[in-house]
């Protein structure tokens, strides 16, 4: 079976360490991605990224390598995220970080996806302005 992914690359000026707990831990999370969100950085865990009560989804740790590379395969989701797995990856640069950002495994390049992929590009300029600037747009403004 044919399988769709999306992929983004940003240059984040910050660590590889920053950014790993910018997207690992619930505290920083909430700043850019879902309103809450519960979990512990270690291989094989459970997260919950809660966004509104119809969507309550849970996430299981996939990959870890501290301030390299973190990874979430999706479990309880959408039909469409559920076969999915989203990943970090951090490349430290001379003054900066490549974040090379994955969203692997959607069974339809359907609207869906493609939306996924627009929300996602808006997500890690959120993510990018937290880091650099202290920025937090408020969850209802996030697309």
């Amino acid at each position: 079976m044919h399988t769709h992914s999306i992929y983004h690359d940003l240059v984040v000026e910050a660590d590889a360490a920053k950014l790993f707990a910018v997207v690992s831990e619930p505290q920083h999370l909430i700043n850019w991605w879902p309103l809450r969100c519960k979990g512990v950085c270690e291989q094989g865990a459970e997260y919950n990224f809660f966004f509104e009560p119809k969507y309550d989804w849970y996430g299981t740790v996939s990959k870890l390598i501290p301030n390299q590379s973190f990874h979430i395969k999706m479990t309880q989701s959408d039909p469409d995220w559920d076969p999915t797995t989203l990943g970090f990856d951090f490349i430290p640069q001379e003054d900066a970080t490549l974040v090379r950002f994955s969203h692997m495994g959607w069974p339809e390049c359907n609207s869906h996806f493609r939306r996924s992929s627009y929300c996602w590009a808006l997500l890690l300029t959120g993510l990018k302005n937290y880091v650099e600037r202290g920025e937090i747009i408020p969850f209802e403004e996030r697309s």
